[in-house]
This record gives structure tokens, sequence and C-alpha cells, in this order.
């Protein structure tokens, strides 16, 4: 039986990404484009409070568990989407995950944390296998485009700051978590996309030509693969 396909971006805050992924969702003719966090649920209620509250703290592993499980609050909506023939485009995914927290627990030692916070994070947040632990089982996406550009460029753009992790030395130690999570030599599905200095109709154009040398515009029999 054919379905649609999942298709990925990922990508730093303020990269175009969610510009693009609309863009991408409005090719097909039967699309459905979902952005994590999915802010308008219970779960995710409480992640926009910790993203745009800087007062609301959480534990690096309570707030990493709380993304893993606004997307496990998706996860059946996904499956069925896709079994009926929808292409589900994604604005952020498991990979968004493993990346900023990878990046926190960076950004700790390169700050020079206090011995006790430094010895309970150590025993997780830099470990990837525990980090992906809680999304194991959710449909993995048949391509991931990761955009990427200068750290100057997007630091220039509207809007840059008014989020928790909007710092240009953060952002560039999730970019390079993000690289080294997104092995484009060893996983074929997954695509490094360079949109730096460039408009967001070549973007959108350049992701479209990704998406077609992938074949991933039209409906596949294959099953759907697990993360």
């Amino acid at each position: 039986m054919l379905r649609g396909q999942l298709i990925l971006i990922e990508g730093l805050d303020r990269s175009g990404k969610s510009t693009q992924a609309s863009i991408l969702a409005s090719r097909f003719t039967q699309s459905k484009l979902i952005k994590f966090p999915e802010r308008s649920t219970a779960i995710g209620q409480l992640i926009n409070e910790y993203l745009t509250n800087k007062q609301f703290q959480l534990s690096d592993q309570s707030a990493h568990l709380l993304f893993s499980a606004n997307r496990w609050e998706l996860n059946q909506e996904i499956l069925n989407l896709l079994h009926q023939g929808y292409f589900v485009i994604l604005d952020r995914y498991i990979y968004s995950g493993i990346a900023y927290t990878l990046a926190k627990h960076k950004d700790m030692e390169t700050t020079g944390a206090t011995e006790a916070t430094s010895v309970d994070s150590s025993t997780n947040l830099s470990n990837v296998e525990w980090l992906l632990a809680p999304d194991k089982g959710l449909p993995k996406p048949d391509l991931t485009m990761f955009l990427t550009l200068d750290m100057d460029e997007i630091s220039s753009r509207k809007g840059w700051g008014d989020e928790r992790y909007e710092m240009v030395e953060f952002q560039s130690r999730v970019k390079q978590c993000f690289l080294e999570v997104l092995d484009d030599a060893s996983d074929p599905s997954v695509r490094i996309v360079d949109v730096g200095k460039k408009s967001i109709e070549q973007v959108a154009d350049l992701l479209w030509n990704v998406v077609e040398s992938s074949k991933a515009n039209v409906l596949t029999d294959k099953s759907i693969g697990h993360v």
C-alpha cells in the first residue's frame, strides 16, 4: 500500500526553516505541516512557557524529556496522515532535541558549572544514546534537510534574541552538535543544505531540488522506518 513521505527540515533558530517548511508543504497537493514544539497541546504549553519566560526553570533532563513527550503526543497523528497519503512536513523534530541538549551540556563545560551540577549532568547529557532513548520508536523521516549558514547572517535577522536559546555562542555550539548527530556520509536520508546568502525563493527551489532528487515527492511503498 502506497503512503506519503515524512520530510523534516532542521536548522538553527532564525535560519528560515519555518518559512521553508511552509513553502515546501504548499508544493504538495496533499500535505500537512507540523511544527515542533507543538505549543497548543498540554505539554506544548509548558514548553512555550519555558522558552519564552526566562524565570521559568527546569533541569536540563526534565526539559529534554518534555520535548520528547511533545513529539509522542503527535506520533499517531503523523502515522495516520502518512497512511492516508499525506506528505508530512516537519519543522524541527528529534534531532533538534538532541543537538540543543548536547549544546547546553557543552555550554556548562565551557562556562564552568559547579562541581555538583557537572557531576549530575555528565551522567547523561553528553550521552547521545541517553538523549535519543526517549524518542526510540518514533517514525524516522524519509528525508532530513539541515539548513546551515554563517552565524553572522543568522544573528542579523529580524526577531533574533527573542527566545531563550538565541545567543550567537550557544547557537554556534548547537550547529556543531547538529553536524555531529546528522551524518550525511553514513545516512543517505540526511542532506546538509547551505542556504547562506540566498533569497527565500532561491532556498525554496534548492530544497525542492533536493526533495525531487531524493524522490521524496512521490508516494512510496516502503514501510515506515523508526528511530
